[in-house]
């Protein structure tokens, strides 16, 4: 039960953290006349945040606990 508690935290974190990546006030700080690999700038940050966010949440959902499914024996046998 401990793990799911972490795991819920970890989702809120991942969720507030990813709001506060996207702020304006944040994403601004990157609006450079330079580029990365020929992108501008801002918009690679953009797609970076993104990216990570969505790697973060992939490994989380790994990590949930699976549902009893119908027809599974209790106790994890079969």
């Amino acid at each position: 039960m401990a793990d799911r508690h972490r795991l819920t935290g970890g989702m809120l974190l991942l969720t507030v953290l990813g709001a506060l990546l996207m702020l304006p006030p944040l994403v601004y700080v990157f609006n450079q006349p330079q580029t990365i690999f020929g992108i501008p700038q801002i918009v690679f940050y953009l797609f970076v945040v993104w990216l990570l966010l969505i790697l973060g949440t992939a490994l989380m959902a790994h990590a949930r606990p699976r549902k009893p499914q119908k027809g599974d024996a209790p106790g994890g046998e079969g």
